[in-house]
């Protein structure tokens, strides 16, 4: 699966929510909901993301933006 450019992910391995930046060579690039250090992940280590885990992801990312934890 080689999902477009924005789409929401989960990385199977880590449990990790992250929108797809890019493709490079065999690996997807994913950046964090709300910004963060990308990483990459094999396209077959991915699916996709639920609303629910969207909107729980964009959630935790709100507060701890309100705790100052995130720039």
């Amino acid at each position: 699966m080689k999902p477009p450019i924005g789409a929401y992910v989960v990385d199977i391995g880590t449990g990790r929510i992250g929108t797809v930046m890019g493709h490079e060579g065999p690996y997807l690039q994913l950046r964090p909901i709300g910004g963060g250090r990308e990483w990459d992940c094999h396209p077959d280590g991915i699916r996709v993301a639920t609303v629910a885990e969207r909107l729980s992801a964009a959630t935790a990312h709100a507060n701890a933006r309100s705790r100052g934890e995130v720039p």
